[in-house]
């Protein structure tokens, strides 16, 4: 398989500049054993029963996109994830300023400094921050603003109402630099209706890094590699999706990404903690959910081959077709699809 084998054309107009709202009156695309059926997101109890359990990635997001002074030289630079020593690992335009050793200084709030510990090749650079903890939070809270896809236009920058709009209301342990979007289209009110039926519900953290906006390089995907990103299941969601006599509703891709990261060969999930860079694509065992709540995903993206290894190529092409031609909102504020695993 190549790249070209996951490409779509897409109009531009399809691309979703703002969410709906409330957030569950997005449409929803169920793709089922049977055929395509529209939906919108408020009719999700309809489609799960009592004993099914849903795994939502409650990561929140910081404001990880920074400028930095090295001198006069003016560096934008993107947190990506944490590293084990404390140190972080970034995304740096302009790196090739960048040497070991250098210490820059960002706008937006004073005495906020790194010093660069290391540089790779790819443009990613290890800086270790003068400040940790609540402080790091408070100076980021100061100097960063959201790192909102590409593709959301915004000349101005981020907006108050994208500092609300692109955090889930399952958000509680900061650290992502994207949104775990398939999250967004859930409210109180549907989920007390997934509790009424019961629906139940844990949570996995994965933190989002800025590798997932990278596109991929060359046709050969075997040859490509994710970007690590931090993960957690904590002892009481393993056992709980464990013993859920249902099925396992894995709510976006990076749930689904940390559950398969985490299970033995037989599916049991075990508590885990460090990276994961798994890269999902057609051919992969899945262990672990029975469905997935996702966006629609970029073409010739790692995500959508992941949902094609989960629900089939064929199925999601069609999906895809239907979804463009019935007007469907696409990625990270767009509408939302069902899918049930091949």
């Amino acid at each position: 398989m190549t790249a070209s084998d996951f490409d779509f054309l897409l109009p531009p107009e399809r691309i979703a500049q703002h969410p709906v709202r409330p957030r569950d009156a997005a449409r929803l695309l169920h793709v089922a054993p049977d055929g395509l059926h529209d939906r919108v997101v408020r009719d999700l109890p309809a489609l799960l029963r009592a004993g099914d359990i849903l795994v939502a990635n409650d990561t929140r997001v910081i404001p990880a996109q920074l400028t930095a002074r090295r001198g006069a030289a003016r560096i934008g630079i993107t947190l990506d994830r944490p590293l084990a020593d404390g140190t972080w690992h970034a995304l740096a335009r302009n790196a090739r300023r960048l040497h070991p050793g250098d210490v820059v200084h960002f706008d937006g709030a004073e005495d906020f400094t790194a010093e660069v510990r290391a540089r790779d090749a790819d443009g990613g650079v290890a800086l270790a921050f003068n400040v940790r903890g609540d402080a790091f939070a408070d100076a980021l809270r100061r100097a960063g603003a959201l790192a909102l896809p590409p593709y959301i236009a915004r000349p101005a920058g981020p907006t108050t109402e994208d500092a609300r709009d692109y955090q889930t209301v399952f958000a509680a342990h900061e650290g992502a630099v994207a949104a775990p979007t398939a999250g967004l289209h859930f409210t109180p009110a549907l989920l007390a209706e997934l509790d009424r039926l019961g629906v139940a519900r844990t949570t996995v953290t994965l933190h989002v890094g800025a590798g997932t906006f990278l596109p991929l390089r060359g046709e050969d995907i075997s040859a490509h590699r994710l970007h690590a990103e931090r993960g957690e299941i904590g002892a009481q969601a393993a056992a709980a999706i464990n013993a859920a006599p249902g099925r396992i509703v894995a709510v976006g891709t990076t749930s689904l990404r940390l559950l398969e990261s985490a299970a033995t060969d037989d599916g049991d999930i075990h508590p885990f903690s460090g990276e994961t860079d798994l890269f999902i694509r057609p051919g992969h065992h899945f262990r672990t959910a029975d469905l997935l709540l996702t966006n629609f995903h970029l073409p010739r993206s790692t995500l959508f081959m992941l949902v094609c290894a989960f629900a089939g190529t064929d199925r999601m092409r069609a999906a895809y077709t239907h979804a463009i031609g019935a007007g469907y909102r696409f990625y990270s504020y767009g509408d939302a699809t069902l899918l049930e695993r091949a």
